[in-house]
């Protein structure tokens, strides 16, 4: 509560500030504030598996390969890229004039050294650098990836859109810091600065535009294109309280929110000074429940099977109170619905899912009622009303839950560190991701990560690694919908990631902004106010 008068106070004074300013400043001068789901704890994008991180570095770093709005992947920090007939090598050649915030220029071996890092933490990167036999730098601005085996995907590893992005840093610090460790210093070569001694941990980060930044000629589309930084100064600002975040954006007093809180789309939609965002297909967001395979008792499949029984899609998708157009509870694919390997394989163990085959299978698994600890990102608006329909379940089941609920930033902390349970560990943590990350079964979160021990979840199943290989190595699209519908299978019967619900939940922000693009997640640049 605390908390939340402050933040009352807050948005009051910055009514204020704004009401007092109006007359004088220029619309590119006032700052474009975004309430993002989460708080910003952790900057780097390769060790931190959120969102929220995920939303920064795309204002502060930028990529080789862009995905566009229509999901084609285009150069974007490269000028070209020139693969040999037999497609075993891969000439790059970066565009000229980029250059760090520190004012350094940008060179090959500053994006090898990031693709290498990247590589050692990525369930896509992981498979790329398996299957290459070397990177060579050619000169300042080329290099040269020459395969060891066939890799169909290569185009596709470095245009990754989401969690983990191969980011560009310079070598200095891709090769100083392990994968697994946040980078020390924030250097990028993207459209915007970050204000470190500005950013409030967990509240408020700040950026400006960067004055040195070159971007492409043609115009912005999706991820790709011309990043053209068209306002001074942008704010992520984090807000709790749903109520507060609808009221700050009616007021003016935020410019856009990553996720519209449910409740108040209507009231949006009849709002004439707000625009509620239309992207679908693969921006839509699929709950799930991560597991810890590492430890007991979820390193029993039994145990697994009777906690996928329990998830009722339906019913833990209601908790959103959406209209029927905005779910799909009735998806069976991992890769979500709306996407290029959506299919039905394994589902019938999912279709119908039952309480009574979940105690079934618990007591077929010896399931002796020990502990199980859960983390609930209580502060999360889209996983959180999920989150208390997956515990009720499960403790209608029979699991004997330890809920220990708090901040996803906190609780982010423990989901990727590897303790055991008296020391902080976990069992189950309910999450979300989008279809940008698991409409692709190499970097799919119950395919993409089998057996690499590199994520928190640590699942290995070892019927679907020759199934892997050969989807890595073909270029074919009729083999790779045949064999993503064999690992869908093998995922569902494993329990290696259960889902436990589609839905759409969409952005929504002021009308004044001209440019936003639509995309799925937050992209900053391309806008502008007109007043």
């Amino acid at each position: 509560m605390m908390r939340h008068r402050i933040w009352r106070g807050l948005l009051a004074a910055t009514a204020l500030t704004l009401a007092a300013g109006a007359a004088s400043a220029q619309p590119r001068e006032r700052p474009l504030r975004l309430v993002v789901n989460v708080g910003l704890q952790n900057l780097d994008p390769i060790a931190s598996p959120s969102f929220v991180t995920r939303n920064f570095a795309y204002m502060v770093y930028d990529t080789l390969v862009a995905m566009d709005g229509k999901g084609e992947y285009r150069p974007q920090m490269l000028e070209s890229w020139t693969p040999s007939a037999d497609r075993m090598a891969w000439t790059f050649k970066l565009r000229p004039g980029l250059e760090f915030h520190d004012g350094t220029p940008v060179t090959a071996g500053d994006a090898v050294a990031s693709i290498k890092r990247w590589g050692q933490r990525d369930s896509i990167g992981r498979r790329l650098m398996a299957a290459t036999k070397e990177i060579r730098i050619l000169d300042a601005s080329s290099f040269v990836l020459e395969l060891a085996q066939p890799f169909g995907h290569v185009i596709e590893a470095l245009g990754k859109p989401s969690v983990h992005v191969p980011f560009v840093m310079p070598a200095r610090i891709a090769d100083a810091t392990p994968p697994t460790q946040a980078v020390k210093e924030v250097v990028g070569s993207g459209p915007f600065l970050f204000l470190k001694d500005e950013w409030v941990p967990g509240e408020k980060t700040f950026f400006r535009r960067n004055p040195a930044y070159r971007p492409r000629e043609e115009a912005a589309d999706g991820l790709a294109g011309g990043k053209r930084p068209l306002v001074e100064r942008v704010e992520f600002v984090t807000l709790p309280d749903v109520s507060l975040r609808a009221a700050a954006l009616t007021q003016g007093e935020v410019d856009y929110l990553e996720y519209a809180p449910f409740d108040y789309l209507p009231r949006f939609k009849r709002d004439r000074n707000l625009v509620i965002s239309q992207a679908g297909g693969i921006s839509q967001i699929m709950g799930g429940v991560s597991i810890n395979h590492h430890l007991a008792p979820f390193n029993n499949v039994t145990m697994r099977r009777a906690l996928q029984a329990a998830l009722d899609r339906t019913e833990i998708v209601a908790a959103h109170g959406l209209p029927a157009e905005m779910t799909s509870p009735d998806c069976l694919s991992v890769y979500m619905c709306g996407t290029i390997y959506s299919n039905e394989a394994g589902g019938d163990i999912i279709r119908a899912p039952s309480l009574d085959r979940a105690k079934a299978l618990l007591k077929e698994a010896g399931y002796a009622n020990e502990r199980i600890v859960l983390l609930q990102p209580a502060d999360s608006a889209l996983i959180n009303p999920m989150a208390m329909v997956v515990i009720d379940r499960l403790k209608r089941a029979g699991f004997n839950l330890d809920v220990q609920a708090g901040d996803w930033s906190s609780i982010a902390g423990r989901w990727v560190a590897r303790e055991p349970i008296e020391r902080g560990g976990w069992n189950l943590v309910p999450v979300i991701y989008t279809g940008f990350d698991l409409s692709d079964p190499l970097s799919n979160v119950a395919i993409g990560y089998n057996c690499t021990n590199n994520q928190p979840w640590g699942y290995c199943v070892e019927a679907m690694k020759p199934v892997l290989d050969r989807y890595v190595a073909s270029s074919d699209p009729a083999q790779r919908k045949a064999l993503a519908a064999e690992l869908q299978t093998l995922a569902i019967e494993n329990v290696t990631f259960p889902m436990d619900g589609q839905f759409r939940s969409p952005a929504v922000w002021r009308a004044e902004l001209k440019g936003v693009i639509d995309f799925g997640f937050p992209v900053m640049w391309n806008i502008e106010r007109t007043k």
